[in-house]
């Protein structure tokens, strides 16, 4: 009811009564009452709700002499309090005793006419994940920890530590404070070993709250799942084994949870067959495994390392959709007609045998190139098919409004022990967008059929319209620029911001602003509720087709079994998924975050170990952002590095906000957002994540007033 409750008292600024509360959830009973004050109290504890002197509740944010929130702490030892808005500066000496990830209250003060913060109670100790390497001192277990914003001394409790050694790196949990600078821990679990090759890795995975290894008690019970599929796990389902079913998958794939099939009406609509591993079959509901893989909320890929959501017993095997075996599955089978219409659908349990897993590789020579595999030559017809097919899904898409961005990615090469070797784009061609448009349309006919029974709860894959502000600051950087969209923003409809992008296409700044437009996009996030999905212009899309690396799909999957299948649609069903979906949602959406933080770290880190051999080698770049403290430039290959303002030569440069620029004072020289640069490497840093660039040369200089406006 938490989530509820903050909901609730978001969009009400004014203190009000607990009644007041209890009648805008519409609650009706005295127990419901009774965990309500319960549910708000606890709320008040952890400040994220005020109380006033006359028992009246809003939220904290809303406070003007006090402010709480999680407290972000920089390596010099500074903190800021995040908030909705202006984040609030506490300097170190106000901290008092709180450290990186506490959420903390504090009260407000004017210094030099600039609000500033001073920690008055630490809330909640949010480390029950701190990850350190372990060393001794007077035989006992300390660890120093990985994040230097944590200042704090941490000796480990010795039932806990006993199989430690030094240079384990360790996830403890914070159990006892001590003093304001010593707290003792709990050991969670070794994540690994300074010594071991991955280290590097599987430490990110840890930081970021990914656990790689299951425990004892989930291998024990994953022993009673077969490996491969036995007569009474057929009954009740379609036999597909015969139809010409294959996947396609990057070429190290193993975790294969989706297969398509193909078929040419005859009155010349399109039978799409999408089959998803049907995991919930193995996976039971409220089980040891399932509490597991809740928990986990996501596969998260950190480099070349999976860290998976369930043991490889299923991911790479049981579940797993693998050439030229029988695998139980849940189908979607759409009929499509030539405008990309669903006119008819089924969903059942099925099975099938995966006639060929191919590879995007070969389905894109085949496509693109015209370069036929003789193993993939009975399936090109059905290729054909699907790529035609697929054509018109875009344009369908298109049509109403989808957005592509059209951002691309970076690779990174490793070898066999891990370093890495290469940067590349990540290659995005018809093999790759054709899956794509096919577990769309497998995912929205799938949200619909539930959604359309108007009372069953469910999961959505919701995206939410922009701020309008974010996009009138962009709109407002675009004409900084000096590039005339000829069009008012007169609507949010995707379409709108569709138009916008096919506007910038031929602006030579098109890959920067694209990005930056993204930016000003709300995240997408799983809800118990339908708003529709504002980038893919959907009004109803949930997450079906990956039930072995998302545990959203997973619970559709349930969802479909026991509204659809077994027909269980009465009172008792419909209560209990409404009390349990929003927590899974919402832990889901947690999950997601950490997955991608991870990935994103482990990426920048993996960069900089590739750019830590290529110091003082030069390249050209684009200026992809202006900040106070100097300019990021994006190489052809898509690394960023910084160029910090004390490096630029022959100058005092000052930041000008509304010219998107550096100029310097005297020769009005200017690095503007766009501007093409020559940098040379000079440092990068595996363990801070990140790579410094000096410029050597420009290729193109211009010089500014501040008066002066881009274009003019």
């Amino acid at each position: 009811m938490k989530n509820k409750i903050l909901e609730v008292l978001e969009d009400i600024k004014e203190p009000i009564e607990i009644m007041d509360i209890n009648d805008k959830l519409g609650l009706t009973s005295p127990e419901e009452l009774s965990k309500l004050i319960k549910d708000i109290e606890n709320l008040v504890d952890e400040f994220y709700i005020q109380r006033t002197k006359k028992n009246k509740y809003r939220l904290m944010k809303y406070c003007s002499e006090y402010k709480a929130g999680d407290l972000s702490v920089n390596s010099k030892g500074d903190g800021f309090l995040l908030l909705d808005g202006k984040d609030l500066f506490i300097k170190s000496k106000n901290l008092n005793g709180a450290v990186h990830g506490d959420r903390v209250l504090c009260e407000t003060f004017l210094y030099n006419n600039k609000e500033e913060g001073k920690v008055i109670k630490i809330a909640e100790r949010k480390n029950n994940n701190l990850v350190g390497i372990v060393y001794l001192e007077n035989k006992d277990k300390y660890i120093e920890p990985i994040d230097k914003r944590i200042k704090l001394k941490i000796r480990l409790s010795e039932n806990t530590a006993k199989d430690c050694v030094e240079g384990n790196i360790v996830s403890t949990k914070l159990v006892k404070e001590i003093n304001k600078s010593l707290c003792l821990a709990d050991v969670n679990y070794i994540v690994t070993h300074i010594t071991d090759p991955k280290s590097d890795i599987l430490t990110i995975a840890a930081l970021n709250g990914r656990t790689i290894k299951f425990s004892d008690a989930v291998m024990d019970y994953i022993r009673n799942i077969p490996n491969e599929v036995k007569e009474e796990d057929k009954k009740g389902r379609v036999d597909l084994t015969n139809l010409n079913i294959f996947t396609i998958d990057g070429d190290d794939t193993k975790d294969i949870d989706d297969a398509i099939s193909i078929k040419k009406l005859k009155n010349n609509n399109f039978e799409l067959g999408v089959h998803i591993a049907d995991v919930s079959y193995y996976v039971k509901e409220d089980t040891l495994l399932d509490k597991e893989a809740l928990n986990r909320g996501t596969s998260t890929y950190i480099a070349d390392t999976v860290i998976p959501m369930l043991p490889r017993k299923l991911s790479n095997g049981i579940c797993s959709l693998n050439e030229g075996v029988i695998r139980c599955t849940i189908s979607c089978i759409m009929e499509i007609n030539d405008k990309g219409k669903v006119i008819n659908s089924s969903i059942f349990p099925s099975l099938i045998k995966s006639k060929k897993k191919m590879t995007y590789k070969k389905v894109n020579d085949i496509l693109v190139r015209n370069i036929i595999d003789k193993e993939y030559e009975p399936f090109v017809n059905d290729l054909k098919e699907l790529e035609k097919l697929s054509k018109i899904l875009r344009k369908m898409k298109h049509d109403r409004g989808e957005i592509d961005f059209e951002i691309d990615e970076l690779k990174v090469i490793q070898d066999e022990n891990g370093n890495a070797i290469d940067i590349k784009k990540r290659s995005r061609e018809v093999g790759e967008m054709l899956i794509e448009d096919m577990m769309i349309a497998a995912n929205e006919t799938v949200a619909t059929t539930i959604y359309n029974y108007g009372f069953l709860p469910s999961i959505y894959r919701v995206h939410k319209e922009p701020d309008p502000n974010k996009i009138e600051q962009f709109l407002n950087l675009v004409k900084q620029l000096g590039v005339n969209l000829d069009s008012k923003l007169n609507s949010f409809k995707p379409k709108q911001i569709q138009k916008i992008i096919e506007k910038l296409k031929s602006e030579k700044y098109f890959k920067i602003l694209s990005q930056l437009l993204l930016r000003s996009m709300q995240k997408a996030e799983y809800k118990e509720y339908n708003i529709g999905h504002y980038g893919l212009a959907s009004n109803c899309y949930t997450h079906f087709t990956s039930p072995i690396r998302r545990y959203p799909d997973l619970e559709i999957h349930r969802l479909l079994r026991t509204y659809i299948f077994e027909n269980k649609i009465d009172n008792n069903i419909i209560e209990k998924y409404k009390d349990l979906l929003p927590h899974i949602a919402k832990l889901s959406s947690d999950n997601e975050v950490e997955s991608v933080s991870a990935e994103r770290e482990g990426e920048s880190m993996k960069v900089a170990e590739y750019m830590q051999n290529h110091i003082n080698e030069e390249y050209n770049g684009i200026i992809c952002s202006v900040v106070n403290y100097g300019i990021y430039v994006q190489l052809d290959n898509l690394v960023e590095g910084l160029v910090r303002i004390n490096t630029l030569k022959g100058d005092f440069y000052n930041y000008v906000p509304e010219l998107l620029s550096l100029i310097g004072e005297k020769t009005k020289k200017a690095y503007r957002l766009g501007d093409e640069v020559r940098v040379k490497v000079i440092a990068a840093s595996k363990e801070t994540r990140t790579v410094d660039f000096e410029i050597i040369e420009r290729e193109k200089t211009k010089t500014l007033k501040k008066s002066d406006k881009y274009g003019n």
